[in-house]
């Protein structure tokens, strides 16, 4: 370490140039990363409704309707040319409307009334269109243009369109309100004005290089785009405290500023190393998730926990010895408070601290796996106008969701029993198919194609299911499976079934399979590092069982304020709180180890608590103000979750560390002294 900090202190200049240049040119790399707002492209791609969304875009030119455009007080002829209009809009695919289902030549007061007033009610109509996926933006507001004030639009256009709109502008809200929080509380923990500044700067030249080497990869997730680069400053920020906080040490002990770098560089190295060896390990774990918003989101933070470390390591030095001088002319009295007493406090606090925690674990763990799950991006919210326009066709219309079946092209017999099949299932209040919509005793070869092309392609037949229910939920998810489960009845495997619906369905059976094998790996890695940190068996189990506690109980309380949790944000901050807030626990044991072979137990953790409870809550403050920020500033659910999760983990993790984590010390002292390798702790004669 001491060669390597030569070397870097030696081309100081030439290492900032480096680092600063990498930084420029990845800041205009990231424009050209593209930005992915479909969650279907994330699932596997064996996933059912994947290979029939394959299936369905080579074998027909039509897609599925997955957005709903309403228009107020028009007649039935206004509404068929305003089906022409729609139907021009470039992006725009099919668009259907009553003309589709029953014959306008005949009175409306003939047809079947359930189904006329899906479609036209009370001088309101109801039309269901398909976007061009990637347009979302333009093609919305080319719709808006048509419809006017009055008209609204829901569905899955709409919520990608205003999440891409929102996007940009909610994550410049964020960094408004974030960046003078953190220099806030990094000036309360330094005592220098300029010193925050090169926490910021080394962080974020490697969150900058980050996001440019994205380009590498060519696209990220939404997810990704708004959580990775303030995740990475949240859990990284640290790195950057150690050294210079080192530094500042050794420039009192020498006056020579490179030889304080150096003997710095040296010390933090360890900690900084386990630091953040076990936020790296716990983020790989979310690479193997099979939900690929999960690995996408993944890759991503490994990549920026290993540059946020290199630029901590070799830039931060560098840039640091070339403007000390500053440091030094801006030095001001510090305003850390005095946190002596507060260990004597928690000590004895130690027998209802555990007997607390011990009885909240077990209902804790048991209602965050119980508690109720969204899978999809959701509502938009009501003071959005895509939240106000989704209430108003619901209010309007009800609800309505589109499955499409794909089954093999052949047996008008067979396709017409299962027709009549799916007619008759709750819910469902119409079925689009060749069979019903123009009649099984005709031939599709003796018809034109433009009407055999909406129902027949050269191998599959597709059938239109409408259904009155939402895109996920009890009612939803048993409709899908109704479906699949009557399609295989008449044709096995061969049937598949594509939709919001059927999307999130899946959605949710590969992301309940991640769930076990991301929470076990980020656990078993996380033990491992911990493992060789401390070299003992014992101490791994006490960290886990703080930090896996916080987790539980942060995940539980969706459960007992009876609101639900998108489950996403869940299996992405079960492995991210744990990943980001045991570096706190790490701290306070390394420094109680050191203190416990000079003194006595309860000596030794009255003398910790004193001297770092106010290191682990800064870097708690940091991570909380993250979260919470995120949550304030983000309509997108997904985001705004993960926001609110971390936000509330971090402060939970912190209260944990500094009351439960001491008490565990203490009661498994002796464990502890026998389960360590090379212990050395002091005893009493």
């Amino acid at each position: 370490m001491i060669s390597i900090a030569e070397k870097i202190i030696k081309h100081k200049k030439a290492v900032v140039i480096a680092f600063v240049l990498f930084a420029l040119i990845s800041t205009v790399a990231q424009f050209f990363v593209s930005v992915n707002y479909n969650m279907v492209d994330y699932l596997p791609e064996d996933a059912q409704s994947t290979r029939a969304m394959e299936i369905m875009e080579k074998e027909f030119t039509a897609e599925v309707p997955d957005t709903r455009v309403m228009v107020r007080d028009i007649s039935l002829q206004e509404a068929l040319s305003l089906k022409e209009e729609l139907s021009a809009i470039d992006g725009v695919g099919d668009v259907i409307w009553l003309d589709d289902v029953v014959d306008l030549k005949t009175p409306l007061e003939i047809a079947d009334k359930e189904t006329v007033e899906n479609y036209y009610k009370d001088g309101n109509a109801l039309f269901s269109i398909s976007v061009r996926s990637g347009d979302e933006v333009p093609i919305t507001e080319a719709i808006y243009d048509l419809i006017g004030e009055d008209g609204a639009i829901a569905g899955e256009a709409i919520n990608t369109a205003s999440s891409q709109t929102m996007a940009g502008t909610e994550s410049m809200y964020a960094a408004i309100l974030l960046v003078p929080i953190i220099i806030f509380i990094l000036v309360i923990s330094t005592t220098s004005w300029i010193e925050p500044l090169f926490f910021l700067t080394a962080i974020g030249v490697s969150v900058l290089i980050n996001l440019g080497t994205n380009i590498f990869i060519g696209e990220v997730s939404f997810v990704t785009q708004s959580v990775a680069p303030i995740l990475q400053l949240a859990v990284s920020l640290d790195y950057a405290v150690f050294l210079l906080h080192s530094f500042s040490d050794y420039r009192k002990k020498t006056s020579n500023p490179e030889e304080a770098m150096q003997l710095a560089m040296k010390k933090s190295f360890p900690a900084i190393t386990a630091s953040a060896a076990t936020t790296f390990f716990g983020f790989i774990a979310l690479t193997f998730m099979q939900f690929e918003i999960g690995s996408d989101l993944g890759i991503n933070l490994v990549k920026g926990i290993v540059l946020s470390f290199i630029s901590v390591m070799v830039f931060l030095p560098a840039l640091t010895l070339l403007f000390y001088k500053w440091m030094d002319k801006t030095q001001h009295r510090s305003f850390v408070p005095s946190f002596t007493g507060i260990g004597n406090f928690v000590v004895k606090l130690k027998i209802p601290s555990l007997l607390l925690v011990f009885a909240i674990l077990v209902p804790s763990f048991l209602a965050q796996s119980n508690t109720a799950f969204t899978y999809g991006l959701g509502e938009q919210p009501e003071t959005t106008r895509a939240g106000s326009d989704f209430i108003e066709i619901k209010e309007a219309f009800g609800e309505t969701t589109p499955i499409v079946l794909l089954v093999p092209k052949g047996d008008p017999a067979k396709e017409a029993e299962l027709v009549q099949e799916l007619e008759d299932m709750d819910y469902v209040t119409s079925v689009i198919a060749y069979v019903n919509m123009v009649g099984s005793v005709i031939p599709p070869e003796y018809l034109d194609e433009s009407i055999t092309n909406e129902f027949y392609s050269e191998n599959y037949s597709r059938i239109i299911i409408n259904t009155n229910q939402g895109t996920e939920g009890d009612i939803p998810f048993s409709i899908v499976q109704k479906v699949e489960s009557a399609a295989a009845e008449y044709y096995g495997d061969q049937a598949m079934s594509l939709g919001e619906s059927v999307t999130l369905y899946d959605i949710k059976n590969v992301v309940n399979k991640d769930n076990i094998v991301v929470n076990v790996l980020t656990v078993v890695t996380i033990a491992i590092v911990l493992l060789a940190t401390f070299k003992s068996i014992s101490i791994p189990l006490v960290l886990l069982i703080t930090i896996q506690s916080a987790v539980w109980i942060n995940l539980s309380i969706p459960y007992f304020t009876s609101s639900s949790l998108v489950f996403v944000g869940y299996l992405i901050i079960s492995t991210v709180q744990l990943a980001a807030t045991v570096d706190y626990a790490i701290l306070l044991t390394e420094a109680y180890q050191h203190n416990r072979q000079v003194m006595s137990a309860k000596k030794a953790i009255v003398k910790t608590l004193d001297e770092k409870t106010f290191s682990i809550s800064i870097s708690a403050a940091i991570l909380s103000s993250v979260g919470f920020i995120l949550w304030l500033t983000s309509s997108n659910p997904i985001v705004g979750s993960i926001g609110l999760l971390l936000g509330r983990g971090a402060l939970l993790a912190f209260v944990m560390v500094v009351f439960f984590l001491p008490a565990m010390l203490l009661v498994f002292d002796k464990l502890i002294k026998k389960t360590t390798y090379k212990a050395n702790f002091y005893e009493e004669k």
